[in-house]
């Protein structure tokens, strides 16, 4: 339905707009890439929750069989204790009927190698079981090693986002009240800033206020170079009705976006590669449409700031 109603709206603007085809055929690419993007990150984080799922299955699992291999180890043991006292007393009786017949002698003798075959066979059946069992005890270690550096490395990434939503927030104090929220969730920080803080309506020109606000994100995101930047712009559900450049909503959104790359852009410490920007137009509200209030929050630019997953990736592949 989605590509049904995009085709729509791509096929609308090639016969009205102004605009030239491409620019739309590239519009069009830059959010199949994103979407691709955003189903690689959730079907990471998916991934990452599926495989702590099982490595934990796998600890609890190996550590049943570490407990079973003791108590069998016991259990052994026990067996060549009470074998070895039967052999002991074996040997007693041994000495005592030795001195009355060779017959008894014999029967004794009998039983006393018989009593030694299966007093060798329990032992090599301890050390075989030891041996076992050391190695289970190895994996156990070394499974719970891994998980342990897996929490620790997602705990790691967690406690950065955390040092760096506090580093905005800090950075950006002087926009309290004015239109802007930073936020954290699912591993991600979310920096939300309303249109009236940015731009004058329907236009993608950013005003003298907003562009030192990105600016001093900016320079906060310059001393995070492991960071990649996605810059979303959003619009309410009201029809463009600008003429000019601009063809509807999502064109004014994807340039609003691509405005706020540009003023990233002018702070070399920050790698382009790490930036995308994208226009959502009125698809994603994060309020009613239907009040003033609510098309006002849904006016907004939301930079979304991910961690790199390299390393989880190289240490699910270990596990």
């Amino acid at each position: 339905m989605k590509n049904r109603i995009l085709t729509i709206v791509i096929t609308t603007v090639l016969i009205t707009s102004c605009v030239s085809p491409k620019v739309y055929k590239d519009l069009e690419s830059k959010y199949a890439h994103l979407k691709k993007e955003n189903r690689k990150l959730s079907d990471t984080n998916e991934s990452l929750l599926n495989a702590n799922n099982k490595t934990e299955n796998d600890y609890a699992k190996l550590k049943s069989d570490y407990d079973a291999a003791i108590e069998n180890r016991d259990k052994l043991q026990a067996d060549y204790n009470a074998s070895k006292t039967n052999l002991d007393n074996l040997k007693a009786s041994y000495d005592a009927l030795e001195k009355n017949s060779s017959a008894s002698l014999a029967e004794n003798s009998q039983k006393n190698r018989e009593l030694l075959a299966q007093l060798e066979a329990k032992e090599q059946a301890l050390e075989a079981e030891n041996i076992r069992l050391e190695k289970l005890k190895s994996e156990l270690e070394q499974r719970s090693n891994r998980v342990a550096e897996l929490e620790n490395v997602i705990a790691s990434k967690d406690a950065a986002m955390t040092q760096l939503k506090n580093a905005i927030s800090k950075a950006l104090t002087d926009f309290e009240g004015k239109g802007l929220t930073v936020e954290q969730r699912d591993g991600k920080v979310y920096v939300s800033m309303e249109n009236k803080l940015l731009f004058e309506s329907g236009s993608w020109a950013v005003g003298t206020q907003g562009k030192k606000a990105v600016q001093q994100l900016g320079t906060v995101l310059g001393d995070n170079p492991e960071i990649a930047v996605l810059i979303e712009g959003h619009t309410d559900n009201v029809p463009y009705t600008g003429t000019g450049q601009i063809s509807g909503n999502w064109d004014l959104s994807t340039k609003r976006a691509t405005a706020i790359v540009n003023i990233l852009r002018e702070n070399n410490a920050i790698s382009p590669e790490n930036l995308t920007a994208a226009g959502r137009g009125e698809f994603a509200p994060i309020a009613g449409n239907d009040t003033a209030e609510g098309k006002a929050k849904n006016r907004r630019i939301e930079v979304i700031l991910t961690p790199k997953l390299d390393e989880v990736s190289k240490l699910l592949k270990d596990i």
